[in-house]
């Protein structure tokens, strides 16, 4: 295991986290590591200041309005806060403009400009802790970890994956060839050029885990930004935005190589900038369904995305059952299941579930399974530090409208449970239900927060047939196995590896079992429909730049050279 011994991010930063690349061994940068900005009372200080007031970035296109879709999910109260609006034109013109500036900066000078922008965000990370907690609904230690050190990571990693690549190309050869009797000497140049303005649009619930690393990825390579937060969900990418522009201007250069575009609900601009014949890269995160319609419509731009997916626990049998099931309904209830890696689908044999003590049924594992998720959330501070809140309203209506559904199989309904801390929380429990596994409407596709389908299987191999098979069709980025038949694993492991899906096996104890670790877990394969880019593999970087070269005789030649 590799860890940092001082308390602090700054130093050989990037040595490190280029190390942590090759081995996938556990590290991060921010282990131990207080940020330099204000503490957490201070963040809720100047939060509380900020509401109801403009959020200034110096020198952005736009006029300040009023961004009414953003409402704190802890206190029902709209933020009030104002940011600069700008037609898509507007930004498109400003990040064109900007990008020169960018891109003449030699790679390691635009890796250092990455480098400095993950230490200033971690030195705000409270303050955009609490401001993901009232975007967001993430509880206070989500807001700091999930949307703070464990999403900078994120982006450390993708600007070392960056390094690695840029790294590689070469600058100049010499270059000789033999072209009958004569011998050619040629001096080459290369020159790694950007692809252009990237859109980088977020999601609601999790935005900064997947823009931190999209943003850097393209900064690193040399292209503007334009940052695309959800309507609902804008202060925290407003704050960093901030903080990057910045950086860039202490670096030399234009603050507009990152731009945010605000929308409203009502008046939505996403698909006109993804589709705009200046943004050349789209990275998304959100609903499958609007993933899939950029994917076919922007088509004159590299699109990476994340969407949605159907993970599911497949369960054999239990060498700790007691611990086994804590750690679902762990998984099950951690932020209330609005995290792209939640696992929504269980299949469970017919015949019963193997344990130590004996057989466990399916009705006897489902009642268990509720029995621990009540655990969590009959105790108001551990539900809220656990659960957090539910970010939509909507997310609320569909859970209700499910339920009405299901009728009797509703096993465990979905109520709220009181918030410590904030008693007007927009709060949720998890519903948990049989559904038959021909119930392909259900089991097909991804019910957006906590959601939990109980399905029958003749037995465990018939649930992972039917579980891989949903990944390949329907998309998934993770997948949970418990079992103690190793022949089993061995081919659960193969079947996941071709359905593109992250498996875990058999974890329980305090690490949630749908956490992935930055410089160690690879995120969403691009192997099925949940998603076409990798955090963090080459391919995440290699698409953003291109190579061109130049030649001319070499002047430092008197006549033939062989090299």
């Amino acid at each position: 295991m590799t860890q940092r011994d001082d308390a602090s991010p700054s130093g050989d930063l990037l040595g490190q986290a280029l190390a942590a690349l090759r081995t996938r061994e556990s590290w991060s940068a921010f282990t131990g590591a207080v940020p330099e900005g204000p503490t957490w009372d201070e963040a809720v200080a100047e939060f509380t200041t900020l509401q109801g007031s403009t959020l200034e970035l110096v020198g952005h296109p736009g006029i300040p309005t009023l961004q009414t879709d953003e409402v704190s999910p802890y206190t029902r109260e709209p933020l009030r806060i104002s940011y600069p609006r700008a037609r898509v034109e507007e930004l498109l013109d400003a990040a064109q403009q900007a990008s020169p500036s960018l891109a003449r900066l030699d790679p390691e000078t635009r890796i250092a400009l990455c480098v400095a922008i993950i230490e200033r965000l971690f030195a705000q990370n409270n303050l955009l802790g609490v401001a993901a907690m009232h975007t967001t609904g993430q509880g206070r230690g989500m807001s700091l970890s999930g949307s703070g050190t464990n999403a900078l990571d994120r982006g450390l990693e993708a600007v070392a994956m960056a390094h690695e690549a840029l790294s590689r190309a070469p600058r100049t050869a010499e270059w000789t060839g033999v072209f009958g009797d004569a011998t050619v000497a040629l001096e080459k140049s290369y020159r790694l050029v950007p692809l252009g303005t990237a859109a980088v649009v977020a999601c609601a619930s999790f935005p900064a885990w997947n823009v931190y690393p999209a943003v850097l990825a393209n900064l690193a390579t040399g292209n503007p930004v334009v940052l695309k937060p959800h309507p609902s969900s804008v202060l925290q990418m407003a704050l960093a935005v901030r903080t990057m522009r910045e950086v860039l201007v202490a670096y030399g250069v234009d603050a507009d190589a990152v731009l945010l575009a605000t929308d409203s609900m009502e008046t939505p601009n996403t698909q006109e900038l993804v589709t705009a014949p200046r943004t050349r890269i789209v990275d998304f995160t959100g609903s499958a369904g609007f993933g899939s319609w950029i994917e076919a419509n922007a088509t004159q731009a590299r699109v990476y995305t994340e969407t949605s997916g159907v993970n599911a626990v497949v369960i054999d049998s239990f060498e700790d059952e007691g611990r086994s099931i804590r750690a679902i309904a762990g998984a099950v209830g951690l932020f209330s299941a609005q995290m792209c890696t939640a696992p929504q689908n269980i299949y469970v044999p017919e015949t019963g579930i193997r344990t130590a003590d004996g057989i466990l049924s399916p009705d006897e594992f489902a009642q268990r399974l509720t029995a621990a998720i009540s655990d969590i959330a009959d105790a108001p501070r551990r539900a809220g530090a656990v659960m957090g809140a539910i970010q939509s309203d909507r997310t609320v209506t569909d859970v209700a409208a499910l339920a009405g559904s299901l009728g009797d199989a509703v096993v465990r309904p979905a109520v709220p449970y009181p918030h410590a801390d904030f008693p007007a929380a927009r709060t949720l429990t998890p519903l948990v239900a049989f559904i038959d596994q021909d119930d392909q409407e259900r089991r097909g596709g991804e019910c957006f927060g906590p959601v939990v389908f109980l399905i029958r299987t003749p037995d465990a191999r018939a649930g992972l047939q039917q579980a891989t098979s949903d990944a390949r069709t329907h998309g998934a980025i993770s997948a949970f196995l418990y079992s103690t038949d190793e022949d089993l694993i061995d081919d659960a492991i193969d079947a996941y590896a071709e359905a593109g899906a992250a498996l875990t096996i058999n974890v329980t104890g305090a690490m949630p079992i749908n956490f992935s670790a930055a410089f160690s877990d690879f995120h969403v394969s691009g192997l099925n429909p949940a998603g076409n880019a990798t955090l963090t593999d080459e391919s995440f970087i290699a698409g953003r730049y291109r190579i061109t070269q130049s030649r001319r005789p070499a002047r430092n030649s008197k006549g033939p050279v062989l090299k």
